[in-house]
């Protein structure tokens, strides 16, 4: 005996050929560009307490995102990043001490490492 369509099945399949829009491929190096951005958000952070007079790690970030061209949801996720690292050193510190010194200064290498590391492989 044979058993009626269930509809659980019927809508699946009217579900599977319904057009979708397509979802957009994350490039290689989005990784290495979601920790630049949550380091850069940490520098934003840790540059007005240690060296008031240092870059604007949010213009830079904002240039960043202008230049990569993301999409919405990519650009919500590094913008996301940035905040994560921004929050995360505004936690630990309200002033300059030593060990926020030491924080800035291997956040620095690291996002000039990052940014190296990302042209040199992927820049066309």
């Amino acid at each position: 005996m044979r058993l009626p369509p269930s509809p659980f099945l019927f809508a699946l399949l009217l579900t599977l050929a319904l057009p979708h829009e397509a979802l957009a491929v994350d490039p290689p190096y989005e990784p290495q560009m979601e920790r630049l951005a949550e380091v850069l958000g940490s520098l934003y952070f840790l540059n007005p307490l240690c060296k008031p007079d240092a870059a604007d790690w949010r213009k830079q970030m904002a240039d960043l995102v202008k230049l990569d061209q993301p999409d919405e949801d990519r650009q919500q996720r590094l913008f996301g990043a940035f905040n994560a690292g921004y929050a995360a050193y505004a936690r630990l510190y309200r002033i300059c001490t030593p060990s926020a010194e030491e924080a800035l200064t291997r956040l620095l290498v690291e996002a000039e490492s990052t940014a190296r590391e990302i042209h040199s492989r992927y820049a066309e």
